[in-house]
C-alpha cells in the first residue's frame, strides 16, 4: 500500500515540476513581449496559461485522490494540502502573465526602450518560480526560506521602476497614460514575486507544519 501511495506522490510531484516549468516559461514568454511584441507571441502566451490550467486540473485530481483512497499520515497529508494550496498561486501567475501580454498592445510601442528593471524583476520572479517548486519536491526548507527572501529583490526592483515611472511622468506630463500602463505591468511582475512567496511558505508548511498566518 505504501509503494502504491508513493507512486501517486511521485506522480504529483512531476506534475508539478511540469505545471513550474510552464510557468516559468509563461513568465519568459511575458518579459520578451515588452520588447517582441507579435500575434504570434500572445497566442504562444495563452496556449501556456492553457497548459497551466490544465495541469491544476490535473493536480487537483491526483490531491484528492490521494487524500479519499490513501488516508495519509500528518506529513503526507500536509505535503498534498500544500501542492492543492501552490497550485492556485502558480495558475494566478499564469493568469498576470497572460494581463501583462494583453496590456502591451495598447501601449504606444517604443522600439528604443529596453525595460531593463522590468526584465529583471521577471527573471528574478522565473528563478523563484524554480526554487519554490524545487523546494517542494525536494521538501527543502532552506530553499524554501531563500524564495521568501529573493522577494525583497522583486520588491527592490519594482521601487526602482516606480521612481523612473515617476521621472518621466516629470519629463512629459504628456506620457502620463504610457506610464501608468508600465507601472501595471511591473505591478503584475510584483504580484507574481508575491505568489512564489505564497508557495515557499506552503512548502514550509508540509515540512514543519507551521504556516506563516497561522503564527
Amino acid at each position: 500500500m505504501r509503494d502504491f501511495f508513493q507512486e501517486q506522490l511521485n506522480e504529483l510531484n512531476l506534475e508539478l515540476t511540469r505545471m513550474g516549468a510552464a510557468c516559468e516559461e509563461i513568465i519568459s514568454l511575458a518579459s520578451r513581449s515588452l520588447t517582441d511584441y507579435s500575434d504570434d507571441l500572445a497566442k504562444q502566451v495563452h496556449t501556456v496559461g492553457q497548459i497551466i490550467d490544465e495541469s491544476e486540473r490535473t493536480i487537483e485530481t491526483i490531491c484528492l485522490k490521494l487524500l479519499l483512497r490513501q488516508q495519509p499520515v500528518a506529513r503526507d497529508l500536509r505535503q498534498i494540502s500544500a501542492a492543492m494550496k501552490m497550485i492556485t498561486d502558480i495558475e494566478r501567475i499564469g493568469d498576470q502573465s497572460e494581463d501583462i501580454v494583453d496590456l502591451i498592445p495598447k501601449m504606444e510601442r517604443r522600439a528604443d526602450e529596453k525595460y531593463p528593471k522590468i526584465r529583471e524583476m521577471a527573471k528574478a520572479a522565473q528563478t523563484m518560480v524554480t526554487e519554490a517548486v524545487d523546494a517542494y519536491v525536494k521538501q527543502d526548507l532552506t530553499m524554501a526560506r531563500k524564495v521568501m527572501a529573493h522577494d525583497d529583490v522583486v520588491d527592490d526592483y519594482f521601487s526602482q521602476v516606480k521612481r523612473g515611472i515617476i521621472g518621466i511622468i516629470a519629463e512629459n506630463p504628456n506620457e502620463g497614460e504610457y506610464a501608468l500602463d508600465l507601472l501595471m505591468i511591473a505591478k503584475y511582475f510584483e504580484r507574481i514575486g508575491d505568489h512564489c512567496t505564497n508557495i515557499a511558505e506552503w512548502v514550509e508548511f508540509s515540512v514543519t507544519g507551521v504556516h506563516k498566518d497561522s503564527q
